[in-house]
């Protein structure tokens, strides 16, 4: 456990929650969770799996009706063939991704994770007695990871490759080609297992259509696990239901992880998670729609602020400026320090880049009402120029 630190973005969450409860007038930008409810169709789905008693154990990896769900998802939207062994339901997409390394890492094993990273997956990888190795990226090539960083990464103790498109904290998106790219690589060599964490696919708005990894790289279909769930695009984080679907070996681990952890996830979430996935899509067009438009309006207040530099993303709700600039020029010497002051000064929450593995940057959500985030802006510019 000394290897492992607990989740940064947890421990501001808890700190804006605690000024809160103090009285205090904290804008938090600091939330991976939409603003929006659950739409009605979806807790309608859980009201009548309660009302008809549907609250005992599944199958420790999902329900029959839910997998087919899943089934019909991935077929449908991504051009994907699994049957229902090869998929697991866990208690959200983290689980999923805790699960697939412990089932596929073992103490002197490497995976390969891009910063900037979610700040879950190097701790996961040592948590399973692996070793993260990190590949850097910066603002000035997209956030993405080149086959040629990826090639000087990999060595004869590589296992896992993780890739997360649309990225958290970036918001950045791998194309097709891209993701083509990659996979020439990987396939130079046969042990190695891609993560695809897809859990942003329907928070997306590049021209080009979303592709995963595994519809990208067909002849790597049986090393890649692909990683998705309802918590982002149906504003579902509470309910907890993530799914992973990959070869059935590697599956078979992650099942077999799970049923000496917590077994099945909530019937009742499974239920409702069924309605998600195979009812009206027209929520999951207008969150994305409006997570859009508040990006537009973030990304350009950002840029109009003197020492920040922020790329447009292909997806997500977050913004990630590079800040060196304005911590040279207030006289910051970390990310970290920058964020406290904004605590401090103006009661703004925000994460500080190094949580991230990309020192000198800030990671902003706009998962929240424009009315929020033009005061959250006003405040950033305050602590700038006070």
């Amino acid at each position: 456990m000394a290897r492992v630190k607990p989740s940064a973005t947890a421990m501001l969450l808890a700190r804006a929650k605690a000024l809160q409860a103090e009285g205090h007038d904290v804008v938090s930008m600091a939330a991976g969770e939409p603003d929006f409810d659950t739409p009605e169709a979806i807790k309608n789905a859980a009201r009548h799996a309660i009302d008809i008693g549907d609250t005992k154990y599944t199958a420790l990896d999902g329900t029959a009706a839910l997998k087919q769900a899943i089934i019909d998802k991935f077929k449908n939207e991504n051009g994907l063939d699994y049957a229902p062994s090869q998929i697991v339901v866990s208690n959200g997409a983290k689980q999923c991704l805790f699960s697939a390394c412990m089932g596929l890492l073992e103490s002197g094993d490497e995976a390969i994770v891009p910063a900037p990273y979610w700040v879950s997956y190097p701790d996961m990888v040592r948590l399973a007695g692996a070793d993260p190795v990190i590949v850097s990226t910066s603002i000035d090539d997209g956030f993405k990871m080149t086959p040629q960083q990826l090639d000087a990464a990999l060595t004869d103790k590589t296992r896992i490759v993780f890739l997360n498109s649309p990225s958290n904290p970036t918001g950045s998106a791998y194309t097709k080609e891209e993701l083509v790219a990659l996979g020439a690589v990987i396939a130079n060599y046969p042990t190695l297992a891609v993560l695809s964490d897809e859990i942003y696919e329907h928070i997306y708005w590049a021209d080009e259509p979303y592709t995963s990894f595994a519809a990208a790289c067909p002849d790597l279909y049986d090393r890649t696990l692909t990683i998705n769930g309802v918590s982002k695009a149906y504003a579902m984080t509470g309910w907890r239901i993530g799914y992973v679907a990959g070869p059935d070996e590697a599956i078979r681990a992650v099942r077999t992880v799970q049923s000496q952890c917590t077994s099945n996830a909530g019937s009742v979430s499974q239920a409702a998670s069924v309605e998600a996935l195979s009812g009206d899509q027209t929520p999951v067009r207008e969150m994305c729609a409006a997570y859009r438009e508040r990006h537009d309006f973030v990304v350009q207040a950002l840029n109009d602020i003197d020492g920040f530099e922020c790329r447009p993303g292909e997806g997500t709700f977050y913004a990630f400026p590079r800040i060196s600039g304005a911590l040279e020029q207030l006289g910051y010497s970390t990310d970290a320090e920058f964020a406290e002051m904004l605590i401090e000064k103006v009661r703004l929450v925000t994460v500080p880049g190094s949580a991230f593995g990309a020192p000198g940057y800030l990671r902003l959500s706009f998962a929240t009402s424009m009315e929020e985030l033009r005061e959250a802006l006003s405040r950033l510019k305050k602590a700038i120029v006070a």
